[in-house]
């Protein structure tokens, strides 16, 4: 039972943070499984899985923006109009994948 609300609560989280995506504009450039403008969120998950930094790495590249780790187009930066503790929800969403 606790595996199925373990289950659950990630399922919620994870559907919360993908309508915060949505509402944030990230889904204009980035999709779950397939590159748009951006990468997809699963290869950048695979990209990072197992290093230590990536969540603070990726949350300043999100806050700032950046250019050239996946290709030339830039991204662009996402502070201040997205909050800091959404983008770090966003950040372990999709870490998570």
């Amino acid at each position: 039972m606790t595996t199925l609300l373990g289950m659950t609560a990630s399922v919620m989280a994870g559907s919360n943070a993908e309508a915060l995506a949505q509402k944030s504009n990230c889904l204009m450039c980035h999709s779950v499984d397939k590159k748009i403008l951006g990468p997809a969120y699963k290869d950048v998950a695979a990209k990072y899985k197992g290093d230590k930094s990536a969540e603070a790495k990726l949350i300043q590249k999100v806050k700032a923006g950046g250019s050239g780790a996946w290709g030339d187009m830039p991204m662009p930066p996402n502070s201040p109009q997205v909050k800091d503790e959404d983008i770090k929800t966003l950040v372990q969403w999709i870490l998570s994948l």
